[in-house]
C-alpha cells in the first residue's frame, strides 16, 4: 500500500473517512428523531363524534415545537366548531427505542393527565388518561399534510381531522 506520510497508508485513511462519514450519518439520524416532521405551524378541518350522537364539523389550528434532538416535542391542537370546542396541549418525549411519554391538558375542561405510547417514522400512537378520562390518540405526518384520529368513551367520543402544514 501507498503511505501518505506519517505511516498511514491510504486504505486506512479510506477506512477511516468511511467511518467519520457512518458517524456524522448516525448523529444525524438520531437529531431527527421521531418528531422531526411535526415541527410547524398546522391547520385544517375534521369532524368530532359527541356522546349523543352528534356530529359536527371543526375548524382546527396546531403548532408542534421539537427540540434540538427531535425527540421532544411540545404540541397544542384547537378546535372549535359552532357549539364544541377544545384546547388540548402535550409536552412528550421519546426514547431510542420509540417508547413515548409525557403529560397532558385540556385547558377548557381543566382536565390534565399522563400519556405513553409508541413514536416512529412520523407516527404517533399514544394512549392518553386522566381522571374520569380515557382516549387513544394517533397522529400521522406525511410531507405537509397530517391526520389527527381521537377515540374515547367520553362526550367527545371520536374525532377525525385532516391538517396541512403551513
Amino acid at each position: 500500500m501507498k503511505s501518505l506520510g506519517f505511516g498511514i497508508t491510504s486504505q486506512a485513511f479510506r477506512t477511516a473517512g468511511l467511518g467519520a462519514v457512518l458517524l456524522l450519518w448516525a448523529a444525524g439520524q438520531a437529531q431527527a428523531g421521531p418528531f422531526s416532521s411535526f415541527s410547524g405551524k398546522w391547520s385544517g378541518t375534521g369532524t368530532v363524534s359527541l356522546s349523543d350522537g352528534s356530529k359536527e364539523r371543526i375548524r382546527c389550528r396546531a403548532h408542534y415545537k421539537v427540540d434540538g434532538s427531535g425527540t421532544g416535542l411540545t404540541q397544542t391542537l384547537r378546535c372549535a366548531s359552532d357549539s364544541y370546542r377544545f384546547d388540548l396541549s402535550s409536552d412528550v418525549t421519546s426514547s431510542q427505542s420509540g417508547n413515548v411519554t409525557g403529560r397532558w391538558s385540556e385547558a377548557s375542561r381543566n382536565i390534565f393527565g399522563e400519556l405513553r405510547g409508541r413514536a416512529s417514522d412520523g407516527r404517533i400512537e399514544v394512549f392518553v388518561e386522566a381522571a374520569g378520562f380515557a382516549a387513544n390518540l394517533i397522529v400521522t405526518t406525511r410531507g405537509n399534510r397530517q391526520s389527527v384520529s381521537i377515540d374515547s368513551k367520553g362526550e367527545i367520543r371520536g374525532v377525525s381531522i385532516t391538517l396541512v402544514k403551513g
